[in-house]
């Protein structure tokens, strides 16, 4: 019961209310005190507080009022138990000391609702089937959501296509530990007709979040998992080599992975392209405050000069700096197949509304992105590809948004052109952020078929 980081799993949280009850039953049995149903909860929270400050991560620490995600991370970390099991005991304890005169109505609604909230936990997450535009499901089509061993670690991928024969593409997602089944699963949906569409919850985030260890959450097992993936992902579905796509974070990623086992990628596409994250950081930096002196914006000047330049403090400062974006990327419109496509998936901000996703893995989905990020990011502070990766062996395809921030666009155009590869093409796209896979996930299709396909035969 007294987990650091409190249950990660719905069996997890399972065994904390059926912990808590007979912890609960027991304390008021030996009390015989109506006062356990407080004294046995408040034992718990106090306990568990202070189990959970050797975690070292942004959900397990304490309130931290600086940023507006510090609250959320802090929510994060003690909503499953501080309610699930504090109630359980309650709940355990009043039964054990309940008047044998009265009728326990109240008790007995509330046990109920305990029970309701178990049985939730206990749902399944699932992969919607892919249709034909008239909604019938496609004859042959995979969707599925299967756990792989990477690392000695279970891991959660999603796979969907029209067929099991297509060629392999592995996704990338950002962060580290940003999530995105569901936003995959959603905005790469032209791609499943041509591809397997393999979306990827690495190491740390979203349902493979119970991997998280601080000890082992390295860059180099970020790689180790990726390559390891890719000789699976062959050996499963019998393609000779993988495509690979990295967003942001994940095209880091690739780009290492791709170094390290050249053999088992067709190509490598990169959205949002990072090269070296220190350097994009301090850009990022110095444009948001020639923004903020710029346009008068005091307020923006004295955070940022209280916060420094990077690397940041921690975690809450790269949020801050993060939710000011907007102001240097520039207003433009997406196309209207994306707006289309996110506004009818109905997955919720960060895809937690997805179906992809349990209800303890709904929140591991935003405590994932804050506590691997926490960890990993540091590590990537000295990488730069334009000394790291100059040749590559093989094919290299950038897709640039137009609004992409110049802290990320500049880096990336210095490593493309003195980049030595089999062949490389830069795409700048109208209209596009940084997401720009997302966003035009309709032209991505187009290159794929046109452009990198015709180019490997």
């Amino acid at each position: 019961m007294l987990q650091p980081r409190g249950p990660v799993t719905a069996s997890g949280s399972l065994a904390l209310i059926a912990g808590g009850v007979a912890i609960g039953i027991l304390t008021g049995v030996v009390s015989r005190s109506r006062w356990s149903m407080l004294a046995a909860p408040a034992g718990y929270l106090v306990a568990f507080e202070l189990i959970r400050t050797r975690a070292g991560l942004p959900s397990t620490g304490p309130l931290e009022l600086g940023s507006a995600f510090g609250p959320l991370a802090y929510v994060l970390g003690r909503v499953l138990p501080w309610l699930l099991g504090g109630t359980a005991i309650a709940v355990g304890a009043a039964w054990a000391t309940r008047s044998r005169s009265r009728r326990p109505i109240g008790l007995t609604a509330v046990t109920a609702a305990l029970a309701l909230v178990a049985g939730s936990l206990a749902l399944q997450a699932s992969s919607p089937a892919l249709t034909t535009a008239d909604g019938r499901p496609i004859p042959g089509s995979v969707s599925e959501l299967i756990t792989v061993d990477l690392g000695g670690e279970q891991q959660w991928i999603q796979v969907r296509g029209a067929s099991a024969d297509l060629p392999v593409l592995l996704y990338l997602s950002g962060g580290p530990g940003q999530s995105d089944l569901a936003f995959s699963r959603v905005l790469l949906e032209p791609l499943t007709r041509d591809f397997l569409v393999v979306g990827w919850d690495q190491r740390g985030a979203g349902k493979s979040y119970p991997a998280l260890d601080v000890a082992t959450h390295t860059r180099q097992r970020a790689v180790s998992d990726t390559v390891e993936l890719a000789r699976w992902l062959i050996d499963r579905y019998g393609g000779p080599k993988v495509y690979l796509l990295g967003e942001s974070w994940g095209s880091l990623l690739g780009i290492m992975a791709v170094s390290q086992a050249p053999e088992l990628f067709h190509a490598f596409l990169g959205s949002g392209q990072m090269v070296a994250p220190l350097a994009t950081d301090r850009l990022i930096y110095a444009d948001l405050v020639t923004h903020a002196m710029g346009t008068g914006n005091g307020e923006l000047v004295a955070r940022l000069a209280a916060m420094g330049p990077p690397p940041y403090r921690n975690v809450f400062d790269y949020a801050t700096i993060m939710s000011h974006y907007g102001l240097i990327e520039g207003a433009y419109t997406p196309p209207a197949g994306y707006l289309r496509r996110g506004a009818a998936s109905g997955v919720g901000p960060y895809g937690v509304l997805g179906s992809e996703y349990a209800p303890v893995e709904k929140i591991n989905v935003l405590r994932g992105l804050l506590d691997s990020f926490a960890v990993l990011y540091p590590q990537l502070q000295d990488i730069d590809l334009r000394r790291d990766a100059t040749r590559l062996q093989v094919p290299v395809y950038i897709l640039a948004g137009d609004h992409e921030l110049r802290g990320r666009t500049q880096p990336a155009r210095e490593w493309f052109d003195a980049l030595d590869a089999p062949s490389k093409r830069w795409y700048d796209i109208a209209n596009a952020g940084h997401s720009v896979a997302f966003e035009h996930a309709d032209e991505l299709l187009r290159i794929l078929l046109e452009d990198v396909q015709p180019a490997l035969r």
